[in-house]
């Protein structure tokens, strides 16, 4: 794999566009790591912080939740002031906080812990895609955005397999520690290889009450989402969070200087056709890795590992293929490339919605590979569209939009998941359901995440009259 994106970084690029890349790309891998890899520990860490079943979640919930809440703001910051200073200071509190999760004694703590690395993080995503787009000319955009998004996907691929080990080798908190050691490098490489904002940005009235509204707007969306069937006031919160939408609209038309400028969604019909097949995709395809996960275990009787290994596939194509498909974003229609992911992505979900109990582990493999095809084949491209939809002094708040519609789509996906669940099986784990219970539950899904899909399709191909 090292080999295969050597050969994307040994073409005619500057030190300064290589650099930016490793930086963009590292940090990128760092963050998905992380948090794909502490998802193997969550049963030891919820024995070790004396936390329920209910509870445990929330050490990646509260994650999640963090970065969808705080990403455009640093976003809306980093495109204000210095996307270089802002990526030191995400990865410097990143590594910082992972260091103290080793030291964590309570669940509390550990929560306290996992809120500032997901401030953390947010920093990231608002400027490590800008920095390294911003080194390269606009029609070699979609080469540096499919090469860091590699990054996240190779996270995603090692971090079941290294943290698993990790885990069981030495413990969760050794997890923590290569986590703040990948920041450590990172934030040496930022601080040698990027080089100072080219250009001031000059400070503009900071938008105090738009970026309070936003916050409180996606955390009750997705707390509101996440806790739906576990929190009987959790349809309150949602509907809140629906409210606050409208209020931060309001107050974004009035601003001077708006986190967002809501009005790019009425005036630009590409921009938001791709930020809505966004998060369609994500909706429907983020729960394909949990539920072919537990039925792996359940309905097939694989151990943790092996379905691991097996699992690995989808993630593997995703960073092989990524860099690839940027590149050809750049010479063939993005939203084609993005309207055939999202086909692909479709017609796997519709296999996985007639799965049986004993389908062979060699279909399941091939299957979970054409997703990872169908993603990569999607994700780049429809990013490529999106940054092409504004200027360079708006790509931090940009990606971090993006970053918001991917987090708040893999929410609604779970959500999904809970929903079904309840309504088939009730407050049963699936783990303890009957094979047959499962693979009904799971049929269910598959056909709405299959539906939400063509619905992205759909929406993706509109943007062909533009």
């Amino acid at each position: 794999m090292l080999l295969y994106f050597r050969r994307f970084y040994n073409t005619d690029m500057t030190k300064e566009q290589k650099m930016a890349l490793a930086v963009a790309t590292g940090t990128s891998f760092t963050t998905a790591f992380s948090g794909s890899a502490l998802n193997l520990a969550i049963p030891a860490m919820g024995t070790y912080f004396h936390m329920g079943a209910a509870n445990v979640g929330w050490i990646t919930t509260t994650y999640m939740l963090v970065i969808a809440a705080m990403a455009v703001p640093f976003g809306k910051i980093a495109d204000s002031t210095s996307r270089r200073n802002m990526l030191v200071a995400g990865v410097a509190v990143f590594g910082a906080f992972s260091v103290l999760g080793i030291f964590a004694w309570s669940s509390a703590t550990i929560l306290i812990t996992r809120a500032i690395q997901g401030i953390g993080a947010a920093m990231i995503f608002a400027s490590n895609m800008p920095i390294a787009i911003d080194a390269f000319p606009g029609n070699e955009r979609g080469k540096a955005i499919g090469i860091v998004t590699s990054g996240i996907y190779t996270g995603l691929a090692l971090g079941p397999a290294l943290g698993g080990l990790l885990n069981h080798l030495f413990g969760w908190k050794a997890i923590f520690l290569f986590g703040a050691a990948i920041a450590l490098t990172s934030m040496i490489l930022t601080f040698t290889g990027v080089p100072k904002d080219k250009q001031k940005r000059a400070g503009k009235t900071f938008d105090l009450a738009g970026n309070i509204a936003y916050v409180l707007m996606i955390a009750c969306l997705i707390y509101g989402l996440t806790a739906i069937n576990s929190f009987r006031f959790g349809w309150v919160i949602l509907v809140c969070g629906v409210l606050l939408g409208v209020l931060f609209t309001h107050i974004e038309l009035k601003s001077e200087n708006p986190v967002i400028d809501v009005r790019i969604f009425a005036e630009d019909r590409v921009f938001t056709l791709s930020n809505l097949t966004a998060l369609f995709n994500y909706s429907a395809t983020f729960a394909l890795g949990y539920l072919v996960s537990i039925y792996l275990q359940v309905a097939q009787g694989l151990t943790s590992q092996m379905a691991g290994l097996i699992m690995i596939a989808q993630p593997l194509f995703m960073a092989l293929l990524s860099p690839r498909m940027g590149r050809l974003s750049d010479r063939i229609p993005a939203y084609k490339l993005a309207s055939g992911g999202m086909a692909v992505c479709a017609l796997t979900l519709l296999f996985f919605a007639f799965a049986r109990v004993n389908m062979p582990i060699w279909a399941i493999f091939i299957a979970l590979a054409v997703a990872g095809v169908g993603i990569a084949l999607f994700s780049s491209p429809n990013t490529n569209v999106i940054m092409g939809c504004v200027p360079h002094s708006k790509f931090a708040v940009t990606n971090s939009l993006l970053s918001t519609m991917r987090t708040t789509g893999q929410t609604t996906g779970m959500a999904i998941v809970t929903i079904v669940v309840s309504a088939t099986v009730g407050n049963l784990s699936l783990y303890e359901v009957p094979v047959t219970d499962l693979i009904h539950t799971m049929h269910i899904c598959f056909l709405i995440f299959t539906a939400l899909c063509i619905l992205g399709i759909f929406m993706s191909l509109q943007r062909r009259k533009s």
